[in-house]
């Protein structure tokens, strides 16, 4: 009986030192593997980021354009105005909002703390932390007269 109960207890001992070494060869392995599937994911946050800003241009643009159209005070056909949004006041061009931080910027609340603002027309909001900030962008172009709309470019192709 002595000697079962000897054999009982080693084997209910554990790991040993090759089952412990190859658990953490396997782990090793898998980890090389998932570390570069998410080592990259600041490039698809930066796209994202980008992109979400180019969306939040579109719907202020068309917002802007839409209560210039619906309220006799602003001129659709002036080339400078202004219009009053949620207590704000925005610059337009042509009734479409100005390619400033007072026209699309503020209509889009964007500002210079979470993104890079290159003013200008177009103006451009730039990821920060991106690899080539002019190729992580949303650019925004007022509009050049009253029959033509603001063009808004997205580009991402090295965030």
């Amino acid at each position: 009986m002595n000697r079962m109960n000897q054999m009982a207890a080693r084997i209910e001992k554990g790991l040993n030192l090759i089952e412990l070494v190859m658990v953490i060869v396997i782990l090793g392995i898998l980890a090389a593997f998932a570390l570069p599937r998410f080592a990259d994911l600041g490039n698809d946050a930066r796209i994202s980021t980008v992109q979400g800003a180019a969306g939040s241009i579109r719907s202020a643009n068309s917002i802007v354009r839409s209560a210039c159209l619906a309220r006799p005070a602003c001129d659709p056909t002036a080339a400078a105005g202004t219009v009053a949004l949620d207590g704000d006041t925005v610059d337009t061009v042509f009734g479409y909002p100005a390619a400033t931080q007072a026209g699309i910027l503020d209509a889009a609340q964007i500002n210079g703390v979470d993104f890079t603002v290159v003013a200008g027309n177009p103006i451009a909001v730039q990821a920060n932390g991106a690899a080539t900030p002019a190729n992580c962008q949303v650019s925004f172009t007022a509009a050049a007269d009253a029959n033509t709309a603001p063009v808004i470019a997205v580009d991402v192709t090295n965030c």
